[in-house]
C-alpha cells in the first residue's frame, strides 16, 4: 500500500543552477532527506508567521554569530522590520558596536590558543578578535557614551534606572551621531533597533564587555540598570497578543526569555529553532520545541520545528528564500 503522502522528489538544477534561495529551500523540502526538509519546513512557518497580521513576533538570538558575517542577515530582518521584539545577549551589543569601529579576522578551530594569547588576540571558534577590535575599542567608546546616556536620563530613569531595551535605544542614537560610525553605522544591528524603534531586551545585561563598562562607569556614577520594565513590556506584549510566533537561534538566556513569557497566554502559536545543542543533556539549549509544549510555552496546535543546523548556513538560506517571498 502507497503512503498517502507526496512522493520524495529529487533535486533538479536547471542549465546547472538553481534559480534562487527560495529555489533551494523548496527543492530540499521536496527532497526529504533528514535536515534539508526541516530547512523548508522552517520557511514555511516563518513565512505564515510573518504574513499573520495578527502575531505579535519574537526573534532571538545568541552573541555569536554576530561575530561573523551572519551579522548582515540578523540586522537585515531588524531593518525591514519583521520582527516586533528581539531577545539578546549583552555579547550581542559587544560584537555588533565593536565591529562599526574595528575589523574582525579569519582564523582556525585548531590555532595555537597560546600562541593566540602571546599575540593579544582572542579566538571565537574560527574567528579572531584582537584586543583592540574588541576590549579596548569598547572601552574608548564607552568612555564617550555613557556620560552622554546619563546626562539624558529621564527623571524617571535617575530615580530607577534605565532598561536593556532603553538602553540600546540610546546608544544607537549616538552611533548615528557619531562621525567615526558613518561609514559602517548601517551594518549595525544596535543603529537599526534605534532607527526603527523595535525593542530589544537583553536578560543578562551585565555578561559581557557593555555591562562591565557600565558597571565600572556606575563606580563613581548613579548608574542603574532596571529590568522591570523590560518585563513589563514583554508580559504585556504577550498577554496583549492575538498570536505569538518566535524565530529563536540557538539557546541560552535569548531562548528561555522568549519562551518563558508566552506560558501566561498558551504558548506560541509557530515556533522555529535552528540549534546544534543535543537533547539528552536536559539543557534549556537542546529542549525541542516538543518539550515546550509541556510547560505551555508553545500551543498544542502550533506549527513548530527545530533544524538541527549551524546557523551560520541555516538563516541566510532563510532570509534569502523568505526574501524572494516577501516581495
Amino acid at each position: 500500500m502507497k503512503p498517502k503522502t507526496d512522493a520524495v522528489r529529487d533535486i533538479s538544477f536547471k542549465d546547472g543552477k538553481l534559480a534562487n534561495a527560495d529555489d533551494v529551500v523548496k527543492q530540499f523540502y521536496a527532497a526529504g532527506g533528514f535536515t534539508a526538509k526541516k530547512l523548508g519546513m522552517a520557511v514555511d512557518i516563518v513565512e505564515r508567521m510573518l504574513k499573520d497580521k495578527d502575531c505579535l513576533k519574537f526573534f532571538s538570538f545568541p552573541a555569536c554569530i554576530n561575530a561573523t558575517g551572519t551579522r548582515g542577515v540578523v540586522k537585515d530582518m531588524i531593518r525591514r522590520k519583521w520582527f516586533d521584539v528581539i531577545m539578546g545577549t549583552c555579547g550581542t551589543l559587544d560584537h555588533d558596536i565593536a565591529r562599526i569601529y574595528e575589523n574582525y579576522y579569519h582564523g582556525d578551530f585548531m590555532m595555537d590558543d597560546r600562541e593566540l594569547l602571546d599575540k593579544g588576540i582572542s579566538r571565537l571558534g574560527n574567528v579572531l578578535v584582537p584586543t583592540e577590535s574588541y576590549g579596548i575599542i569598547l572601552e574608548d567608546k564607552f568612555k564617550e557614551f555613557l556620560p552622554k546616556i546619563f546626562a539624558s536620563f529621564s527623571d524617571e530613569q535617575k530615580k530607577k534606572g534605565i532598561s536593556t531595551h532603553e538602553l540600546i535605544w540610546k546608544i544607537g542614537e549616538l552611533i548615528d551621531k557619531d562621525p567615526k560610525a558613518q561609514r559602517h553605522k548601517e551594518e549595525s544591528i544596535v543603529y537599526w533597533l534605534w532607527k526603527n524603534q523595535i525593542p530589544m531586551v537583553v536578560p543578562g545585561p551585565t555578561d559581557g564587555s557593555v555591562g562591565y563598562q557600565i558597571w565600572q562607569y556606575a563606580q563613581d556614577h548613579d548608574f542603574r540598570l532596571n529590568l522591570m520594565p523590560d518585563e513589563t513590556l514583554l508580559i504585556n506584549n504577550a498577554w496583549d497578543a492575538k498570536k505569538t510566533g518566535a524565530l529563536i537561534i540557538g539557546g541560552g538566556i535569548s531562548k528561555h526569555h522568549t519562551i518563558w513569557h508566552q506560558q501566561w497566554r498558551g504558548g506560541l502559536e509557530y515556533a522555529v529553532y535552528i540549534s546544534t545543542a543535543v537533547e539528552w543533556d536536559g539543557s534549556l539549549s537542546g529542549a525541542q520545541p516538543r518539550e515546550a509544549i509541556s510547560w505551555k510555552k508553545i500551543s498544542k496546535t502550533a506549527k513548530f520545528v527545530n533544524v538541527e543546523e549551524d546557523a551560520t548556513i541555516a538563516l541566510p538560506l532563510i532570509y534569502a528564500a523568505l526574501n524572494e517571498r516577501m516581495k
